[in-house]
């Protein structure tokens, strides 16, 4: 497989609050592993949530060196969010810390993948130049959505969609949506923050993929037609070409 993994303040943020990560070699029990976390919290604690979210993920797994890929994963994210609430407990300034999280591990022909939050993850599939959102949002303005109480794009629904209704390290226990998709006819898997999806709609998204074969420059390139849209938030993006040649890490 090739992939990239890039991450951008955008144009307004002073400070990037994304971390992202990506292996294509085994890590521990797991044969590779793609992550996307957006953090939230004031001063220093969103930059500190995710990225030490992220980093105690890696950690865990790597500790494991057998065992069921998405056994292996859901008890890292779970132990994480115990670790990380607990933290922001103890030390004020980080209080009411937490980071969105999707994270995905390719095992034989299957694509595993976790989600809390709003950080997407799409398959763009043979055949279809527009990718398919695998994830749900967990936001407020989805679960008006789905109650009948908003339309979805309406200006009501772009005041809130920034509210968020879960998130790694705001409490004990955390809540994670877990996905199966078979790769056969899958061209390209894209995890991202809403930092992407809220500057570049999802045909623009699957055009730029397509006319990009290097995953690195495809990156690169969504990342800059966010900025050209304005850049409002951080904008993080992994890319993984499931059935093109490896690539270094």
């Amino acid at each position: 497989m090739k992939a990239s993994a890039l991450t951008d303040k955008g144009r307004v943020r002073v400070q990037n609050q994304d971390t992202v990560f990506m292996s294509t070699s085994p890590l521990g029990g797991l044969p590779n592993l793609f992550m996307v976390a957006d953090g939230m919290g004031g001063h220093q604690a969103g930059d500190y949530c995710s990225r030490t979210l992220v980093g105690r993920i890696t950690e865990f797994v790597g500790e494991y060196p057998e065992g069921a890929p998405v056994r292996i994963l859901r008890e890292a994210i779970e132990e994480a969010n115990v670790s990380l609430f607990r933290e922001s407990m103890n030390r004020p300034e980080l209080a009411g810390m937490g980071s969105t999280l999707t994270a995905a591990v390719i095992d034989g022909d299957i694509l595993n993948v976790f989600n809390i939050g709003d950080s997407r993850l799409y398959v763009l599939e043979e055949g279809s130049d527009v990718p398919r959102q695998v994830t749900r949002d967990h936001s407020y303005v989805e679960e008006m959505v789905q109650a009948g109480r908003m339309k979805r794009d309406s200006e009501l629904y772009f005041m809130h969609k920034n509210i968020i209704t879960r998130a790694v390290g705001i409490g004990p226990r955390v809540d994670i949506d877990a996905f199966e998709v078979e790769l056969p006819g899958v061209r390209a898997v894209l995890i991202c923050s809403d930092g992407l999806t809220n500057m570049v709609d999802d045909r623009e998204i699957g055009r730029i993929i397509l006319a990009n074969p290097d995953p690195e420059e495809a990156a690169q390139a969504l990342i800059d037609e966010a900025n050209a849209n304005g850049g409002r938030d951080n904008i993080s993006v992994v890319l993984v070409l499931p059935q093109g040649e490896e690539a270094a890490v």
